[in-house]
């Protein structure tokens, strides 16, 4: 275990849920709590790749309580989460690599038992919590034993649900697998013995009551953390240079210049006339995100740059994130010839990537949800940069994408060649694009007005202040 100190826009979304329950919120300034309580906060994954149970420890944490921050050791969390005195991050030991060498089957079932073990083992041994929340997914074994802790130690267990787990089992397997049954099973039992919860749509709500008949459920979208936002030119030309002595694609002709920007004599920073494009897309490399569809979209684009190179810029993709499919696509994408087009993949710290997004000129999500019902924080963290989106379209993406509005959708691969062919079109010379979207921009900054925290406030707060209340 290791310690570190770590309107009416609101309303459109909050204002479901706030009712009493805002006001009881709203009271907070007038009667401070004598004694500060434990919220325990698990995640059965990497920490470091859980940003929306990091903000729910750094909110917990504003609001006075001391938060125990549960999961596996990985990426490094957000810092903020390691400076903040009030977060204790507990980190549980990983599986055994042998075994990885087991069938398949076997070492699935000898994973869930060794972490039904571990986390149970952790939570017994941490410090006393009147509330946990959970990260679901993954669902199995977290829920059963976070169940059977809280109902032994007269603990409040709530879920937050970011997507069904059985639905992404079923990606990889079927979804009349007898694991992906049980998987779902357990979800349900689970689900419905918990003390209520939180989940991320509308959508997500109304399947959890109707079909899984779990009503205690209240939504909380994902917001903007606020190292996402947009950046200065000379911020911009710092990142772009640091980047350029890794990647020679983003090299100048002299030495503070990048082919995005340059900085004058005098000390003016200001981009290249003739710059390329810099789209940026983040992916997890997993079967619910089809890279070939991006794929397909830049060999589209390739071949029009050919054909009319005086109208279309060439472009520089980068393409973040880790994972199983990573070394596939990455490979598939080195045997091109591409002339006007260049594909990276860089591994950016959680401080860079803010950066990286305020510095690109469109973001691209091909996020896919497993069940339909989940939303991309990737699309949030990009309009919190102030960057244009195009997302592939699915149930409830609506609920954060609305096309021509503050972004755009495609279904297919055609229809995403056709969005970059027409969007930078002239690019950068021509501003009719930008002229048509004003409205688009505008949406955009008003999307980035309403953080995470107050959001957090209305909505999660009630959950583990009434209690501190009775």
């Amino acid at each position: 275990m290791t310690h570190h100190r770590c309107s009416e826009v609101c309303a459109v979304l909050c204002s479901s849920s706030c009712g009493v329950g805002g006001r009881l919120v709203s009271m907070m300034g007038e009667e401070k709590l004598k004694e500060c309580e434990q919220v325990t906060v698990v995640v059965l994954g990497d920490l470091g790749h859980s940003p929306r149970m990091n903000y729910h420890a750094l909110s917990l944490s504003q609001e006075g309580f001391e938060v125990n921050l549960v999961g596996f050791a990985g990426s490094k969390p957000q810092v903020e989460v390691l400076k903040d005195e009030h977060i204790t991050l507990t980190y549980m030991r990983p599986s055994p690599d042998a075994f990885n060498k087991l069938p398949k089957l076997l070492a699935f079932v000898a994973k869930v038992l060794w972490q039904a073990f571990i986390l149970f083992f952790t939570l017994l041994t941490g410090p006393r919590s009147k509330n946990l929340l959970l990260q679901n997914p993954p669902g199995v074994p977290a829920m059963p034993v976070c169940w059977l802790y809280c109902f032994l130690t007269r603990t409040k267990f709530y879920i937050d649900w970011h997507n069904y787990g059985y639905t992404i089992l079923a990606l990889s397997l079927r979804k009349s697998h007898p694991l992906v049954y049980i998987y779902r099973i357990v979800e349900k039992v689970f689900g419905k013995l918990s003390h209520g919860g939180l989940c991320v749509t509308k959508a997500m709500k109304v399947d959890l009551e109707q079909n899984w008949g779990i009503r205690k459920v209240t939504v909380l979208y994902d917001r903007p953390a606020s190292r996402f936002h947009p950046i200065s030119m000379e911020e911009k030309h710092n990142f772009l240079m640091k980047l350029s002595s890794t990647y020679s694609c983003f090299s100048g002709s002299s030495p503070d210049k990048t082919v995005f920007t340059e900085r004058y004599a005098d000390g003016r920073v200001a981009e290249c006339e003739d710059r390329p494009v810099l789209i940026v897309s983040s992916t997890s490399w997993t079967e619910d995100e089809d890279f070939s569809i991006l794929f397909y979209a830049l060999e589209d684009y390739e071949r029009v740059r050919q054909e009319f190179p005086d109208h279309y810029p060439p472009l520089i993709v980068a393409v973040t994130g880790k994972g199983p499919l990573k070394s596939y696509y990455s490979t598939m994408m080195s045997e091109q010839q591409w002339m006007h087009v260049v594909v990276i993949t860089p591994w950016m710290s959680a401080e860079d990537y803010p950066t990286l997004l305020a510095s690109a000129d469109f973001g691209v999500c091909l996020h896919y949800s497993s069940s339909g019902l989940d939303l991309p924080m990737k699309v949030v963290d990009m309009f919190g940069s102030g960057l244009p989106v195009a997302a592939i379209d699915y149930p409830a993406l609506p609920e954060l994408v609305h096309h021509n509005e503050n972004g755009l959708v495609f279904k297919n691969k055609e229809e995403l060649a056709n969005l970059l062919q027409d969007w930078f079109r002239g690019f950068p010379r021509e501003t009719a694009i930008k002229e048509t979207y004003y409205d688009f921009y505008k949406n955009i900054d008003e999307f980035r007005k309403l953080s995470w925290h107050p959001c957090w406030v209305c909505n999660a707060l009630p959950l583990f202040r009434n209690k501190k209340q009775k």
